[in-house]
């Protein structure tokens, strides 16, 4: 089958489609023929040797992780009658950027009849993630919100929950484009920070009494920016890492401010057990209306390293997709 294959750590050039071995399912597992699948920007940093600690992979591997298409066969303990339906799954750990990929059967969902596959796909991830952000962040109505990176796929979520929730939502972005779609999609305050002290214009947007959650997706020293505006036993949480790292603050003044910190730790598969977002509950928040993806592009399977620069180069508003077939 073809694959797009991270050859090597490094630049989007290491990514090439080659031929690869046909999974096979394993007890508790499906292979799906792979229509879609989601590209989000960690794995960018994967491919470049980042995060080694939370990701464990070395080349060649096959990237991508959420998808949808066909069941094409089951492995030991799993319902025939899985096969043949239209589903949208997560992978154990990578191998989605493909034509073929086993997925365990506890990680998939019926595609649902009321969303097209791209967007049951695009919202999958993205969404799962941001409605457990949602959860830990707790009620959000009347309060006051910010979230960084929020012209990106999972902003862009997060958006619509707290405009919904009944929040204050203050949006940071970088550049007119991205003003303009986080303003459509329910930002009260759209700030761009590549503005100096963009911090002061979310103090003012709160009469100065700073805000009462963060939701950083932007990591690095803007996080650490962006931390700096939470008022005092506010809620911050420092999950997305596209600068280089995650949000550069101090965990001694957020003990002694009464700051509750959620890192990445606290959105890993591990960590999801105890909360009752699932696959079937993100189709139904979609289905609702409450989750509504902004799909950018879709690109073809030989152009996973052009989507990966697009992610890189902050170009997309919104996501972008890998179709497959």
């Amino acid at each position: 089958m073809r694959a797009a294959v991270v050859t090597e750590f490094g630049g989007a050039d290491v990514v090439e489609v080659q031929e690869w071995a046909e999974p096979v399912a394993g007890p508790g597992e499906v292979i799906v023929e792979v229509e879609v699948t989601d590209v989000i920007f960690v794995e960018t940093a994967i491919r470049q040797g980042a995060h080694g600690g939370f990701f464990h992979v070395e080349p060649p591997y096959v990237p991508g992780n959420s998808l949808g298409g066909r069941v094409r066969s089951v492995g030991e303990g799993v319902d025939q009658d899985w096969i043949g339906k239209s589903v949208v799954g997560r992978t154990a750990s990578f191998g989605a950027h493909a034509e073929q990929a086993a997925v365990p059967v506890d990680q998939l969902v019926l595609a649902p009849e009321e969303l097209n596959l791209e967007t049951a796909v695009a919202v999958s991830g993205d969404g799962f993630t941001a409605l457990l952000l949602e959860q830990l962040a707790a009620d959000l109505a009347g309060k006051e919100v910010l979230i960084t990176a929020a012209a990106g796929g999972m902003g862009v979520l997060l958006i619509q929950l707290a405009h919904k929730a009944g929040a204050h939502v203050i949006a940071a972005v970088r550049g007119q484009a991205k003003r303009d779609l986080v303003k459509a999609q329910g930002a009260d305050v759209v700030i761009d920070y590549s503005e100096p002290g963009w911090e002061k214009s979310v103090l003012e947007a709160t009469n100065g009494h700073g805000v009462d959650v963060v939701f950083e997706g932007a990591g690095g020293a803007l996080g650490g920016t962006a931390f700096e505006t939470v008022k005092d036993n506010g809620w911050f949480s420092a999950h997305g890492a596209p600068s280089g790292g995650f949000a550069q603050y101090d965990p001694a003044e957020a003990e002694r401010r009464g700051i509750t910190v959620k890192g990445i730790m606290d959105l890993r598969a591990d960590s999801r057990s105890a909360t009752p977002v699932t696959g079937e509950v993100v189709m139904a928040r979609a289905i609702k209306g409450d989750l509504v993806p902004v799909i950018d592009r879709t690109f073809p399977l030989d152009q996973l390293g052009e989507a990966h620069l697009a992610l890189e180069n902050r170009t997309l508003l919104g996501k972008a997709l890998l179709r497959i077939h």
